[in-house]
Protein backbone atom coordinates (compact mmCIF):
# COMPACT_ATOMS: atom_id res chain seq x y z
CA UNK A 1 0.00 0.00 0.00
CA UNK A 2 1.25 3.35 -0.83
CA UNK A 3 2.60 5.86 1.83
CA UNK A 4 -0.01 9.09 2.32
CA UNK A 5 3.18 11.28 2.07
CA UNK A 6 4.36 9.73 -1.11
CA UNK A 7 1.03 10.32 -2.21
CA UNK A 8 0.97 13.71 -1.33
CA UNK A 9 4.21 14.39 -2.93
CA UNK A 10 3.17 13.10 -6.03
CA UNK A 11 0.16 15.06 -6.27
CA UNK A 12 2.96 18.07 -5.90
CA UNK A 13 4.99 16.67 -8.94
CA UNK A 14 2.07 16.32 -10.82
CA UNK A 15 0.06 19.53 -10.03
CA UNK A 16 3.63 21.52 -10.68
CA UNK A 17 3.49 20.25 -14.53
CA UNK A 18 6.14 23.04 -15.09
CA UNK A 19 9.32 21.91 -12.79
CA UNK A 20 12.75 22.05 -14.04
CA UNK A 21 12.59 18.81 -14.29
CA UNK A 22 10.90 19.08 -17.65
CA UNK A 23 12.27 22.24 -18.56
CA UNK A 24 13.03 20.67 -22.65
CA UNK A 25 12.74 17.24 -24.88
CA UNK A 26 10.22 15.53 -26.06
CA UNK A 27 8.10 15.08 -22.80
CA UNK A 28 8.72 18.17 -21.49
CA UNK A 29 5.96 21.28 -22.07
CA UNK A 30 5.80 22.95 -25.67
CA UNK A 31 8.57 24.73 -26.92
CA UNK A 32 9.19 27.05 -30.10
CA UNK A 33 9.49 24.10 -32.54
CA UNK A 34 6.03 22.81 -31.28
CA UNK A 35 3.27 24.49 -32.50
CA UNK A 36 -0.42 23.23 -30.57
CA UNK A 37 -3.70 23.27 -33.03
CA UNK A 38 -5.90 24.78 -31.16
CA UNK A 39 -9.00 22.60 -30.87
CA UNK A 40 -11.47 21.99 -33.04
CA UNK A 41 -15.12 22.05 -32.68
CA UNK A 42 -16.59 18.61 -32.22
CA UNK A 43 -18.20 16.68 -34.83
CA UNK A 44 -21.32 14.91 -34.17
CA UNK A 45 -20.75 13.14 -30.64
CA UNK A 46 -22.09 9.73 -28.96
CA UNK A 47 -20.13 10.50 -25.90
CA UNK A 48 -18.97 13.33 -23.64
CA UNK A 49 -16.60 10.83 -21.12
CA UNK A 50 -14.92 7.82 -22.26
CA UNK A 51 -13.31 5.45 -19.32
CA UNK A 52 -11.36 2.36 -20.40
CA UNK A 53 -10.77 -0.60 -18.11
CA UNK A 54 -7.06 -1.72 -18.90
CA UNK A 55 -6.36 -5.62 -18.49
CA UNK A 56 -3.02 -5.31 -17.83
CA UNK A 57 -0.89 -8.64 -19.31
CA UNK A 58 -2.49 -10.16 -22.03
CA UNK A 59 -6.40 -11.60 -21.58
CA UNK A 60 -7.00 -14.56 -22.87
CA UNK A 61 -10.41 -14.16 -25.67
CA UNK A 62 -11.25 -17.82 -25.07
CA UNK A 63 -10.87 -17.53 -21.69
CA UNK A 64 -13.30 -14.72 -20.69
CA UNK A 65 -15.17 -13.13 -23.63
CA UNK A 66 -15.06 -15.49 -27.28
CA UNK A 67 -15.46 -18.91 -24.88
CA UNK A 68 -14.57 -22.13 -27.04
CA UNK A 69 -15.12 -26.09 -26.66
CA UNK A 70 -14.27 -26.85 -22.96
CA UNK A 71 -11.80 -28.99 -21.57
CA UNK A 72 -12.05 -30.16 -17.87
CA UNK A 73 -9.00 -30.60 -16.38
CA UNK A 74 -7.99 -34.15 -16.41
CA UNK A 75 -4.15 -35.15 -15.00
CA UNK A 76 -2.85 -36.81 -18.42
CA UNK A 77 -4.49 -34.72 -20.78
CA UNK A 78 -3.01 -33.70 -24.04
CA UNK A 79 -2.27 -30.02 -24.31
CA UNK A 80 -3.41 -29.51 -27.83
CA UNK A 81 -7.03 -30.47 -26.18
CA UNK A 82 -6.91 -27.33 -24.52
CA UNK A 83 -9.18 -24.55 -25.86
CA UNK A 84 -11.14 -23.58 -23.11
CA UNK A 85 -10.62 -24.27 -19.44
CA UNK A 86 -14.01 -22.69 -18.25
CA UNK A 87 -17.26 -23.04 -19.49
CA UNK A 88 -19.56 -21.05 -21.46
CA UNK A 89 -22.83 -19.38 -19.57
CA UNK A 90 -25.85 -17.27 -20.94
CA UNK A 91 -25.40 -13.80 -20.80
CA UNK A 92 -28.77 -11.57 -21.32
CA UNK A 93 -28.14 -11.56 -24.94
CA UNK A 94 -29.66 -14.88 -26.52
CA UNK A 95 -26.51 -15.24 -28.81
CA UNK A 96 -23.91 -14.28 -26.90
CA UNK A 97 -22.05 -16.41 -24.35
CA UNK A 98 -19.37 -15.25 -22.29
CA UNK A 99 -17.15 -17.90 -19.84
CA UNK A 100 -18.10 -18.60 -16.25
CA UNK A 101 -17.06 -16.56 -13.55
CA UNK A 102 -18.36 -12.97 -15.49
CA UNK A 103 -22.22 -13.93 -14.54
CA UNK A 104 -22.44 -10.67 -13.37
CA UNK A 105 -21.09 -8.93 -16.77
CA UNK A 106 -23.38 -11.75 -18.47
CA UNK A 107 -26.26 -9.97 -16.96
CA UNK A 108 -25.49 -6.23 -18.44
CA UNK A 109 -24.44 -7.99 -22.13
CA UNK A 110 -28.02 -6.47 -22.73
CA UNK A 111 -26.41 -2.41 -22.53
CA UNK A 112 -23.16 -2.89 -24.48
CA UNK A 113 -21.39 -4.20 -27.79
CA UNK A 114 -18.80 -7.24 -27.76
CA UNK A 115 -15.90 -6.84 -30.19
CA UNK A 116 -14.28 -10.70 -30.77
CA UNK A 117 -12.35 -9.94 -33.52
CA UNK A 118 -9.45 -7.15 -32.23
CA UNK A 119 -6.49 -8.03 -33.78
CA UNK A 120 -3.00 -6.61 -32.57
CA UNK A 121 -0.15 -5.44 -34.26
CA UNK A 122 2.60 -7.55 -35.19
CA UNK A 123 6.01 -6.07 -33.21
CA UNK A 124 8.46 -8.40 -33.53
CA UNK A 125 9.48 -10.36 -30.01
CA UNK A 126 6.63 -9.93 -28.22
CA UNK A 127 6.97 -7.68 -25.15
CA UNK A 128 4.28 -6.01 -22.95
CA UNK A 129 5.48 -2.47 -22.61
CA UNK A 130 6.10 -2.47 -26.37
CA UNK A 131 2.64 -3.52 -27.03
CA UNK A 132 0.78 -1.44 -24.51
CA UNK A 133 2.81 1.70 -25.55
CA UNK A 134 0.80 0.65 -29.30
CA UNK A 135 -2.17 0.46 -27.91
CA UNK A 136 -2.56 3.15 -26.27
CA UNK A 137 -0.82 5.72 -28.35
CA UNK A 138 -1.46 4.27 -31.63
CA UNK A 139 1.92 3.94 -33.13
CA UNK A 140 4.43 1.43 -32.75
CA UNK A 141 7.70 2.14 -31.00
CA UNK A 142 10.00 3.13 -31.46
CA UNK A 143 9.03 6.91 -32.38
CA UNK A 144 11.20 9.58 -33.34
CA UNK A 145 8.19 11.51 -31.93
CA UNK A 146 6.96 11.07 -28.49
CA UNK A 147 3.40 9.69 -29.32
CA UNK A 148 0.72 11.41 -26.87
CA UNK A 149 -1.97 8.57 -24.76
CA UNK A 150 -5.20 8.40 -26.11
CA UNK A 151 -6.18 10.72 -22.90
CA UNK A 152 -3.95 13.22 -24.38
CA UNK A 153 -5.17 13.47 -27.63
CA UNK A 154 -8.93 13.16 -25.97
CA UNK A 155 -7.68 16.34 -23.10
CA UNK A 156 -6.22 18.46 -25.98
CA UNK A 157 -8.53 17.86 -28.33
CA UNK A 158 -11.51 18.53 -26.08
CA UNK A 159 -10.55 19.97 -22.49
CA UNK A 160 -12.03 19.32 -19.10
CA UNK A 161 -15.65 19.01 -18.91
CA UNK A 162 -15.59 19.92 -15.63
CA UNK A 163 -12.79 22.88 -15.25
CA UNK A 164 -12.23 22.04 -11.80
CA UNK A 165 -11.42 18.26 -12.80
CA UNK A 166 -8.25 17.15 -14.47
CA UNK A 167 -9.42 16.12 -17.75
CA UNK A 168 -7.33 12.63 -17.89
CA UNK A 169 -6.93 10.52 -14.97
CA UNK A 170 -5.21 6.71 -14.62
CA UNK A 171 -6.12 5.13 -11.89
CA UNK A 172 -4.60 1.84 -10.57
CA UNK A 173 -0.96 1.80 -12.43
CA UNK A 174 1.93 2.19 -9.68
CA UNK A 175 5.56 2.79 -10.24
CA UNK A 176 7.40 1.71 -7.37
CA UNK A 177 8.68 -1.51 -7.33
CA UNK A 178 8.04 -2.18 -10.90
CA UNK A 179 10.61 -3.80 -13.19
CA UNK A 180 9.18 -2.16 -16.09
CA UNK A 181 8.09 1.18 -15.05
CA UNK A 182 10.17 3.30 -17.04
CA UNK A 183 8.58 1.26 -20.25
CA UNK A 184 5.15 2.38 -18.62
CA UNK A 185 6.06 5.76 -18.52
CA UNK A 186 6.97 6.27 -21.14
CA UNK A 187 3.71 5.99 -23.10
CA UNK A 188 1.47 7.38 -19.72
CA UNK A 189 2.36 10.81 -21.04
CA UNK A 190 1.39 13.83 -22.70
CA UNK A 191 4.12 12.98 -24.83
CA UNK A 192 4.69 15.79 -27.94
CA UNK A 193 1.48 17.65 -26.88
CA UNK A 194 3.51 18.33 -23.70
CA UNK A 195 3.54 17.64 -20.30
CA UNK A 196 -0.21 19.97 -19.63
CA UNK A 197 -1.61 16.86 -21.23
CA UNK A 198 0.21 14.44 -18.12
CA UNK A 199 -2.12 12.28 -16.41
CA UNK A 200 -3.30 12.87 -12.98
CA UNK A 201 -2.17 9.90 -11.41
CA UNK A 202 -4.28 7.99 -8.61
CA UNK A 203 -1.94 4.94 -8.14
CA UNK A 204 -3.55 4.06 -5.77
CA UNK A 205 -7.72 4.41 -5.33
CA UNK A 206 -7.72 3.59 -1.67
CA UNK A 207 -5.48 6.24 -0.98
CA UNK A 208 -7.24 8.36 -3.62
CA UNK A 209 -8.10 11.58 -1.22
CA UNK A 210 -4.45 12.15 -0.10
CA UNK A 211 -3.64 13.41 -4.15
CA UNK A 212 -6.53 16.60 -3.12
CA UNK A 213 -5.15 17.67 -0.17
CA UNK A 214 -1.70 19.33 0.73
CA UNK A 215 1.15 16.78 2.91
CA UNK A 216 0.42 16.77 6.34
CA UNK A 217 1.14 19.72 8.22
CA UNK A 218 1.04 22.24 4.97
CA UNK A 219 -0.96 24.81 5.44
CA UNK A 220 -2.55 26.28 1.92
CA UNK A 221 -0.97 29.41 2.52
CA UNK A 222 2.62 27.40 2.35
CA UNK A 223 1.70 25.20 -0.67
CA UNK A 224 0.90 28.52 -3.09
CA UNK A 225 4.13 29.52 -1.51
CA UNK A 226 6.07 26.30 -3.34
CA UNK A 227 4.16 27.02 -6.48
CA UNK A 228 5.79 30.80 -6.35
CA UNK A 229 8.91 29.66 -5.94
CA UNK A 230 9.03 27.13 -8.58
CA UNK A 231 7.78 29.73 -10.57
CA UNK A 232 10.49 31.91 -9.91
CA UNK A 233 12.77 29.12 -10.58
CA UNK A 234 11.65 28.45 -14.33
CA UNK A 235 11.83 32.49 -14.70
CA UNK A 236 15.21 32.32 -13.94
CA UNK A 237 16.08 28.82 -15.77
CA UNK A 238 19.38 29.68 -18.37
CA UNK A 239 17.19 27.98 -21.35
CA UNK A 240 15.42 29.57 -24.20
CA UNK A 241 12.97 32.68 -23.34
CA UNK A 242 10.43 31.10 -25.36
CA UNK A 243 11.17 27.56 -23.42
CA UNK A 244 10.75 29.22 -20.29
CA UNK A 245 7.83 31.29 -21.42
CA UNK A 246 6.30 28.63 -22.25
CA UNK A 247 7.04 25.98 -18.66
CA UNK A 248 6.08 29.70 -16.48
CA UNK A 249 3.06 29.59 -18.02
CA UNK A 250 2.19 25.58 -17.83
CA UNK A 251 3.35 26.14 -14.09
CA UNK A 252 1.14 29.06 -13.70
CA UNK A 253 -1.92 26.86 -15.01
CA UNK A 254 -0.88 23.93 -13.17
CA UNK A 255 -1.10 25.80 -10.06
CA UNK A 256 -4.24 27.01 -10.66
CA UNK A 257 -5.92 23.74 -11.61
CA UNK A 258 -4.36 22.26 -8.28
CA UNK A 259 -6.11 25.05 -6.11
CA UNK A 260 -9.22 24.67 -8.02
CA UNK A 261 -9.45 21.10 -7.72
CA UNK A 262 -8.82 21.45 -3.76
CA UNK A 263 -11.35 24.08 -3.26
CA UNK A 264 -13.76 22.53 -5.55
CA UNK A 265 -16.85 20.52 -4.46
CA UNK A 266 -15.16 17.72 -6.75
CA UNK A 267 -12.70 17.04 -4.72
CA UNK A 268 -15.02 15.03 -2.79
CA UNK A 269 -15.35 12.49 -5.50
CA UNK A 270 -11.82 11.27 -3.81
CA UNK A 271 -12.72 10.48 -0.78
CA UNK A 272 -13.88 6.76 -1.11
CA UNK A 273 -14.95 7.21 2.81
CA UNK A 274 -18.20 9.36 1.57
CA UNK A 275 -19.63 6.48 -0.70
CA UNK A 276 -22.46 4.69 0.87
CA UNK A 277 -21.37 1.31 2.73
CA UNK A 278 -23.36 -1.06 0.53
CA UNK A 279 -22.32 0.62 -2.49
CA UNK A 280 -18.83 0.47 -1.56
CA UNK A 281 -19.09 -2.90 -0.56
CA UNK A 282 -19.89 -4.18 -3.55
CA UNK A 283 -16.83 -2.47 -5.32
CA UNK A 284 -14.48 -3.61 -3.07
CA UNK A 285 -13.07 -6.87 -4.65
CA UNK A 286 -9.87 -5.26 -4.93
CA UNK A 287 -7.77 -2.34 -5.87
CA UNK A 288 -9.12 -2.63 -9.60
CA UNK A 289 -12.69 -2.98 -8.00
CA UNK A 290 -11.81 0.71 -5.72
CA UNK A 291 -10.90 2.04 -8.91
CA UNK A 292 -14.43 1.73 -10.94
CA UNK A 293 -15.87 3.27 -8.24
CA UNK A 294 -13.74 6.41 -8.01
CA UNK A 295 -14.33 6.21 -11.88
CA UNK A 296 -17.79 6.30 -11.38
CA UNK A 297 -17.69 8.95 -8.98
CA UNK A 298 -15.56 11.53 -11.20
CA UNK A 299 -17.84 10.91 -14.00
CA UNK A 300 -20.72 12.06 -12.02
CA UNK A 301 -18.36 15.65 -11.32
CA UNK A 302 -17.56 15.76 -15.01
CA UNK A 303 -14.80 13.97 -15.84
CA UNK A 304 -13.45 13.60 -19.48
CA UNK A 305 -11.27 10.69 -19.66
CA UNK A 306 -10.30 7.94 -16.95
CA UNK A 307 -8.07 5.01 -17.37
CA UNK A 308 -8.38 2.37 -14.71
CA UNK A 309 -6.40 -0.56 -14.97
CA UNK A 310 -5.60 -3.96 -13.13
CA UNK A 311 -2.36 -2.55 -13.17
CA UNK A 312 0.45 -4.06 -15.12
CA UNK A 313 3.54 -5.93 -13.78
CA UNK A 314 5.66 -8.58 -14.88
CA UNK A 315 4.10 -12.00 -14.18
CA UNK A 316 1.13 -10.50 -12.17
CA UNK A 317 -2.42 -10.17 -12.90
CA UNK A 318 -3.26 -11.32 -16.59
CA UNK A 319 0.28 -11.92 -17.32
CA UNK A 320 -0.41 -15.69 -16.49
CA UNK A 321 2.82 -17.65 -17.86
CA UNK A 322 1.87 -20.45 -15.10
CA UNK A 323 -1.29 -20.98 -13.18
CA UNK A 324 -3.44 -19.46 -16.01
CA UNK A 325 -6.74 -21.50 -14.98
CA UNK A 326 -6.16 -20.86 -11.41
CA UNK A 327 -5.02 -17.06 -11.80
CA UNK A 328 -8.49 -16.56 -13.69
CA UNK A 329 -10.78 -17.70 -11.76
CA UNK A 330 -9.37 -15.19 -9.02
CA UNK A 331 -9.28 -12.21 -10.96
CA UNK A 332 -12.74 -12.54 -12.50
CA UNK A 333 -13.85 -12.68 -8.98
CA UNK A 334 -12.40 -9.65 -8.04
CA UNK A 335 -13.54 -7.58 -11.43
CA UNK A 336 -16.91 -9.32 -12.69
CA UNK A 337 -19.63 -7.64 -9.80
CA UNK A 338 -16.72 -3.84 -10.03
CA UNK A 339 -17.90 -3.43 -13.90
CA UNK A 340 -21.22 -4.71 -14.09
CA UNK A 341 -22.37 -2.44 -10.83
CA UNK A 342 -20.38 0.73 -12.71
CA UNK A 343 -22.47 0.47 -15.68
CA UNK A 344 -25.45 -0.04 -13.80
CA UNK A 345 -24.86 2.99 -11.84
CA UNK A 346 -23.85 4.93 -14.45
CA UNK A 347 -27.30 3.78 -16.20
CA UNK A 348 -29.05 4.50 -12.56
CA UNK A 349 -27.83 7.74 -13.23
CA UNK A 350 -28.53 8.64 -16.39
CA UNK A 351 -24.62 9.03 -17.57
CA UNK A 352 -24.61 5.95 -19.45
CA UNK A 353 -25.76 7.13 -22.62
CA UNK A 354 -22.96 9.49 -22.70
CA UNK A 355 -20.18 7.89 -20.96
CA UNK A 356 -18.36 5.07 -23.44
CA UNK A 357 -16.79 2.01 -21.23
CA UNK A 358 -14.25 0.15 -23.04
CA UNK A 359 -13.00 -2.91 -21.80
CA UNK A 360 -9.57 -4.44 -23.57
CA UNK A 361 -6.08 -5.50 -23.12
CA UNK A 362 -2.75 -5.44 -25.62
CA UNK A 363 -3.21 -8.92 -26.62
CA UNK A 364 -4.73 -12.29 -26.09
CA UNK A 365 -3.31 -15.66 -24.63
CA UNK A 366 -3.03 -19.17 -25.93
CA UNK A 367 -1.73 -22.29 -24.37
CA UNK A 368 0.25 -23.37 -27.56
CA UNK A 369 0.50 -20.64 -30.30
CA UNK A 370 2.99 -17.71 -29.57
CA UNK A 371 2.20 -14.64 -31.71
CA UNK A 372 0.41 -15.55 -34.51
CA UNK A 373 0.15 -18.87 -36.33
CA UNK A 374 1.71 -17.23 -39.68
CA UNK A 375 3.93 -14.61 -37.33
CA UNK A 376 5.62 -16.72 -35.09
CA UNK A 377 7.70 -15.59 -33.02
CA UNK A 378 10.11 -17.88 -30.59
CA UNK A 379 8.37 -19.41 -27.13
CA UNK A 380 8.65 -17.64 -24.45
CA UNK A 381 7.23 -20.68 -22.43
CA UNK A 382 7.65 -24.40 -22.29
CA UNK A 383 4.53 -26.14 -22.99
CA UNK A 384 4.33 -30.28 -21.77
CA UNK A 385 2.50 -31.98 -25.01
CA UNK A 386 1.23 -33.69 -21.99
CA UNK A 387 -0.54 -31.99 -18.79
CA UNK A 388 -0.07 -33.79 -15.60
CA UNK A 389 -0.40 -30.49 -13.17
CA UNK A 390 -2.82 -27.86 -12.44
CA UNK A 391 -0.28 -25.25 -12.84
CA UNK A 392 0.09 -26.12 -16.84
CA UNK A 393 -3.36 -25.71 -16.89
CA UNK A 394 -4.38 -22.22 -18.48
CA UNK A 395 -3.35 -19.86 -21.61
CA UNK A 396 0.02 -18.63 -21.46
CA UNK A 397 1.75 -17.86 -24.31
CA UNK A 398 1.24 -14.47 -25.91
CA UNK A 399 -1.29 -14.01 -28.67
CA UNK A 400 -1.69 -11.40 -31.06
CA UNK A 401 -4.42 -12.79 -33.89
CA UNK A 402 -7.53 -12.27 -31.88
CA UNK A 403 -8.52 -10.34 -28.60
CA UNK A 404 -11.90 -9.39 -27.22
CA UNK A 405 -13.40 -5.76 -26.78
CA UNK A 406 -16.07 -4.28 -24.69
CA UNK A 407 -17.68 -1.75 -25.13
CA UNK A 408 -21.09 -0.28 -22.90
CA UNK A 409 -22.66 3.35 -23.49
CA UNK A 410 -21.52 6.57 -25.20
CA UNK A 411 -23.89 5.34 -28.51
CA UNK A 412 -22.42 1.75 -28.82
CA UNK A 413 -24.79 -1.13 -29.65
CA UNK A 414 -26.45 -2.89 -27.14
CA UNK A 415 -26.70 -6.29 -26.87
CA UNK A 416 -24.57 -6.25 -30.21
CA UNK A 417 -21.89 -9.12 -31.09
CA UNK A 418 -19.24 -7.95 -33.76
CA UNK A 419 -16.77 -9.74 -35.39
CA UNK A 420 -15.90 -13.93 -35.10
CA UNK A 421 -12.98 -16.26 -34.54
CA UNK A 422 -12.53 -20.25 -35.16
CA UNK A 423 -13.81 -22.23 -33.28
CA UNK A 424 -10.89 -24.41 -33.43
CA UNK A 425 -7.03 -23.93 -32.61
CA UNK A 426 -6.00 -21.60 -33.92
CA UNK A 427 -8.70 -19.25 -32.99
CA UNK A 428 -8.09 -16.43 -35.33
CA UNK A 429 -10.24 -13.76 -36.40
CA UNK A 430 -11.80 -14.94 -39.31
CA UNK A 431 -14.59 -12.20 -39.44
CA UNK A 432 -14.73 -8.00 -39.78
CA UNK A 433 -10.78 -7.83 -38.48
CA UNK A 434 -10.25 -4.55 -36.58
CA UNK A 435 -6.85 -3.03 -35.59
CA UNK A 436 -5.65 -0.96 -33.51
CA UNK A 437 -6.20 2.35 -35.75
CA UNK A 438 -9.95 1.45 -36.42
CA UNK A 439 -10.66 0.99 -33.27
CA UNK A 440 -9.26 3.87 -31.81
CA UNK A 441 -10.63 6.36 -34.57
CA UNK A 442 -14.11 4.37 -33.56
CA UNK A 443 -13.49 5.65 -29.61
CA UNK A 444 -12.44 9.18 -30.92
CA UNK A 445 -15.67 9.58 -32.88
CA UNK A 446 -17.89 8.69 -30.04
CA UNK A 447 -16.51 11.72 -28.54
CA UNK A 448 -16.55 14.12 -31.61
CA UNK A 449 -13.02 14.36 -32.47
CA UNK A 450 -12.17 13.27 -36.08
CA UNK A 451 -9.10 10.60 -37.14
CA UNK A 452 -6.90 12.87 -38.72
CA UNK A 453 -7.38 15.82 -35.89
CA UNK A 454 -3.78 16.99 -35.89
CA UNK A 455 -1.06 18.54 -34.20
CA UNK A 456 2.23 20.28 -36.32
CA UNK A 457 6.05 18.88 -34.36
CA UNK A 458 8.95 19.62 -36.45
CA UNK A 459 6.84 21.73 -39.06
CA UNK A 460 5.01 18.10 -39.65
CA UNK A 461 1.30 16.79 -38.83
CA UNK A 462 1.24 13.85 -36.49
CA UNK A 463 -2.59 12.76 -36.03
CA UNK A 464 -4.52 11.08 -33.28
CA UNK A 465 -4.57 7.71 -34.96
CA UNK A 466 -1.75 6.35 -37.53
CA UNK A 467 -1.32 8.69 -40.42
CA UNK A 468 -4.83 10.69 -39.99
CA UNK A 469 -6.11 7.48 -41.70
CA UNK A 470 -8.26 5.15 -39.03
CA UNK A 471 -11.68 4.25 -40.02
CA UNK A 472 -14.62 4.91 -37.65
CA UNK A 473 -16.49 1.54 -37.61
CA UNK A 474 -19.81 2.79 -37.75
CA UNK A 475 -21.65 -0.49 -37.49
CA UNK A 476 -21.25 -0.37 -33.61
CA UNK A 477 -23.22 2.10 -33.05
CA UNK A 478 -26.74 3.16 -33.27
Amino acid sequence: MMNPTTNRRRFLKLTAAGTLASLAGPFGLPTARTALAAPKSPAASTADTLIILWMAGGMAHTETFDPKRHAPFSAGMKADEVLCTFPAIDTAVDHIKISEGFEKTAAVMDRGTLIRSHVLGDLGQILHSRHQYHWHTGYEPPQTVAAPHFGAWVAHALGPLNAAVPAFIDIGQSYEGNGEAEELKAFQTGGCLGSQFNPFRVPDPRQAVNVVRPPTGMSEKRFRQRFQTLGKLVAASPVDKQVRDAQFEALLRASDDAYRLMESPAARAFDLSLEPKESYDIYNTCKFGLGCLLARRLVEQGARFIEVTTEYGPFLQWDTHDNGHTRLAKLKQEIDAPIAQLIRDLESRKLLDRTMIVLASEFSRDCLVEGKPDRKVPDQVDQPAVINELKFYGMHRHFTSASSVLMFGGGAKQGFLYGKTAPERPCTTIENPINITDLHASMYAALGIAPDYQVEIEQRPFYVTKDGKGTPRKELFG
